[in-house]
C-alpha cells in the first residue's frame, strides 16, 4: 500500500478529514461507510464497507440462479465494483470496477431495460452491454445492483422481473 504523506489532526470530536483528490479517486461518496482497522505498528486504516460483498455467498448463488433461469450472464455490484458473476468468466469480471454509466443508472433508482438505440456498457474495461440492470435498495439506500448482460437474443419480460426479484431478495438479506 502506497503512503501518500498527508498529514491530518483529529477534532475534539474525533473526526479526521479525508482530502477531496482522495476521495474521488477512491470513489467514498459523502454518507458511505469505513471500517476502521489498526494494525501492529500502530496505524490506522480505513476501508471502504461494501453490505453487498459481505453477501458474495447469497449474491454468487443469486447470479448462478438468474444465470440458469433467464440464460443470460449475471452480475451483482455494489456501487463500485463486481462481486459476483454466473454465465462469464470469472476472472475478467470479478472486482473489476462498475462503469460511470451503471454508477450513474443505480444512483438514479431506476430499472434499466435495453431498448432500440438505448445501451448501457456496466464493467469498466469490458466489452458487453446490460439487457436489464436493477438497483438494490436496503433500508431505502442504493447498495448495488443486479445486472443481466445481452447476449444477443431477445430479452423478454421476464428477465426483467427475475432481477427485480433478485434485487428485492438480496435487499432483505442486506435489511435483516
Amino acid at each position: 500500500m502506497k503512503a501518500t504523506g498527508i498529514v491530518r489532526r483529529i477534532d475534539d470530536l474525533g473526526r479526521v478529514v479525508i482530502p477531496k483528490e482522495i476521495r474521488r479517486t477512491l470513489r467514498i461518496r459523502e454518507g458511505d461507510a469505513l471500517e476502521i482497522f489498526t494494525d501492529n505498528q500502530g496505524g490506522v486504516i480505513f476501508k471502504k464497507y461494501s453490505p453487498v460483498g459481505e453477501m458474495s455467498l447469497f449474491s454468487t448463488q443469486m447470479t448462478e440462479v438468474l444465470n440458469s433461469a433467464s440464460g443470460l450472464p449475471a452480475l451483482i455490484c455494489d456501487r463500485d465494483h463486481i462481486v459476483a458473476a454466473a454465465g462469464v468468466s470469472k476472472r475478467e469480471y470479478l472486482e473489476r470496477r462498475v462503469s460511470q454509466e451503471l454508477e450513474e443508472c443505480i444512483s438514479s433508482r431506476q430499472d434499466f431495460v435495453k431498448a432500440a438505440g438505448k445501451t448501457l456498457h456496466p464493467v469498466e474495461g469490458v466489452d458487453c452491454t446490460a439487457a436489464v440492470v436493477c438497483p438494490i435498495l436496503a433500508q431505502s439506500d442504493v447498495t448495488g445492483a443486479v445486472v443481466l448482460l445481452d447476449n444477443g437474443s431477445d430479452t423478454g419480460k421476464d428477465a426483467g422481473h427475475m432481477a427485480q426479484v433478485a434485487a428485492g431478495f438480496l435487499a432483505k438479506q442486506l435489511e435483516s
